[in-house]
């Protein structure tokens, strides 16, 4: 027997989420390569994904706002899943770095626009005893989905398929996602006890003091978050110095990358579950930790695959603990009028942050300075968890009842 608080909406959720990723992810799996085999390296994919970040950053905070006023999320959310899937495919059929470029602005629009407004859908599923595993579930289907992205590209390349063949096979399992969110997920209505009176008034209402201090150290640790992407091609550059643009050197950083994404996936419910019990400040903070050590574990050791893993496996850890709890933790101290517009801003100030240090890290590498590249990022991080321990008292919510 299934657990109450696993409704048809939450299944639609976890659906849409991880079809949706298997299509990104196969898309995020060749984009590097790719764009170094028609020459160019590491500082364009890093202008191409930070421009994407500022472009995922504005519409997640465009959602948020949009959200906050419509009462009924789920055709938006519709919207965003769409407009993902058909950019996403799109790149297959086009060659130069514009189009390139501008096709993957618009599906991380869509990717921004969707992501408060399903957060919504979701919370709005279960009670606020279940947030963490909630989120965590939806976390887990995500990185499920980044497992299998990968992996079938892997089998597309073996199997003789262009990069190109690759991307637009992609918009298969989009296209699911899409059925999933449009099919089995629905806005709920007002609670009964909640007047329209009270509702606006909710809606009209400051985010609290607490969001903001909390959010703070979110975009402090976030400046040093910097697209996974990298991965692949640091792997890339410790297993076959050189060949980062054969499809050769394709399956081992891909598979590697694999590891970080189940990693994820794997820890990501439990983390939820205990989130849901003990402090979720105390738990993120914890992987905040991680992600410092992560990253300075890059910093002096990434052209050595036997430090490399380890990072990589750390990075699933870490990166699953932050975008489970974050998300936990500000649905716990917000207002149901108020989860839309605080979770856009959110996911907005997390987009910031991986926007500006993505291009840091791209043109670092591409000069050389690869412990510059990923040590800043690791300074930026430990301010994160700095600010989060000063401010721990006025951060913490209220007991959930």
């Amino acid at each position: 027997m299934k657990p109450r608080w696993v409704t048809r909406g939450v299944v639609g959720i976890v659906l849409a989420t991880f079809f949706s990723d298997v299509g990104h992810e196969m898309v995020t799996a060749v984009l590097p390569l790719y764009l170094v085999s028609v020459g160019l390296g590491p500082a364009a994919l890093g202008l191409l994904e930070g421009a994407a970040d500022l472009l995922f950053s504005l519409s997640k905070l465009a959602g948020g706002i949009v959200g906050h006023r419509l009462e009924k999320k789920k055709p938006l959310a519709t919207v965003g899943y769409s407009l993902t899937t058909v950019a996403s495919a799109a790149m297959a059929l086009v060659t130069s770095a514009i189009a390139l470029g501008a096709l993957r602005g618009v599906a991380w629009i869509g990717r921004g626009l969707r992501s408060p407004l399903r957060d919504f859908l979701l919370a709005d599923e279960v009670g606020p005893t279940h947030f963490g595993r909630a989120y965590g579930i939806e976390r887990s289907a995500d990185m499920l989905g980044a497992v299998a992205g990968p992996l079938v590209a892997v089998a597309l390349v073996a199997a003789g398929a262009p990069l190109r063949v690759v991307i637009l096979v992609s918009i298969v399992p989009a296209l699911v996602s899409v059925l999933a969110i449009a099919l089995m997920t629905r806005d709920r209505s007002q609670p009964a006890e909640a007047s329209e009176a009270r509702s606006e008034k909710a809606k009209r209402a400051p985010l609290p003091r607490r969001y903001w201090l909390f959010l703070g150290g979110v975009l402090l640790f976030g400046l040093g978050d910097f697209s996974r992407s990298f991965l692949i091609l640091l792997a890339a550059r410790a297993v076959a110095p050189g060949s980062e643009a054969s499809h050769g050197a394709l399956s081992i950083p891909v598979l590697l990358y694999v590891l970080h994404n189940l990693v994820s996936a794997v820890a990501a419910y439990p983390v939820g579950r205990l989130g849901d019990r003990r402090s979720k400040l105390g738990i993120l903070l914890g992987g905040y930790v991680l992600g410092v050590v992560t990253n300075a574990t890059l910093a002096w050791s990434s052209d050595a695959i036997a430090w490399l893993v380890p990072a990589i496996v750390l990075s699933g850890i870490y990166v699953a603990i932050e975008e489970t709890i974050e998300k936990a933790a500000c649905a716990e101290m917000l207002e149901r009028e108020q989860r839309t517009l605080g979770l856009g801003i959110l996911a907005s100030a997390n987009a910031v942050g991986d926007m500006l240090s993505s291009i840091f890290v791209g043109v670092m590498l591409a000069s050389g300075h690869t412990r510059l590249a990923f040590g800043l990022p690791a300074a930026c991080g430990a301010l994160g968890v700095a600010w989060l321990v000063a401010f721990a008292p006025s951060i913490r919510p209220r007991a959930s009842g």
